[in-house]
């Protein structure tokens, strides 16, 4: 009995990999730290629930949603199911749609992250975002 315990726990902790935390193996995995300051110009549009705007950082850049009154969600930029290149840099469409136009084109929802194109099996790869302040955010991966 002892032996097969000991073979359960054996097998239980080296059977996982670090593909059981982020499936996507396509998209390097680099550190991500940025500091948003929200009074800036360019982050005016998410002054308002479901406003967005592009920020630095992550592979391609990381597309920011206020997806509520204290609630914003981090999106990386460059497409999950696509190695990083020019076309697989994702833009926001219609407010709710992040759009890839490499190949035949893609699309992932904002508010989600789920794909919206038959065939992807992969969502937009999402960032933590941490309220500092009324005007400040940090988006990291860690």
């Amino acid at each position: 009995m002892k032996n097969i315990l000991v073979f359960i726990l054996f097998f239980t902790l080296f059977s996982c990999s670090d593909n059981d935390i982020d499936p996507n193996n396509i998209l390097p995995n680099i550190p991500v730290n940025e500091t948003v300051f929200l009074n800036n110009p360019q982050y005016i549009d998410l002054k308002a629930v479901g406003g967005w705007a592009y920020t630095q950082g992550g592979i391609s850049g990381i597309i920011l949603y206020r997806a509520g009154t204290t609630n914003y969600i981090a999106w990386e930029r460059s497409a999950p199911h696509l190695s990083p290149q020019d076309c697989s840099q994702m833009t926001v469409k219609n407010s709710i749609i992040m759009y890839s136009s490499c190949g035949e084109g893609s699309e992932f929802s904002i508010i989600d992250g789920s794909p919206q194109t038959d065939g992807i099996n992969y969502a937009a790869r999402q960032y933590r975002v941490d309220i500092l302040g009324n005007n400040t955010l940090r988006i990291t991966n860690y």
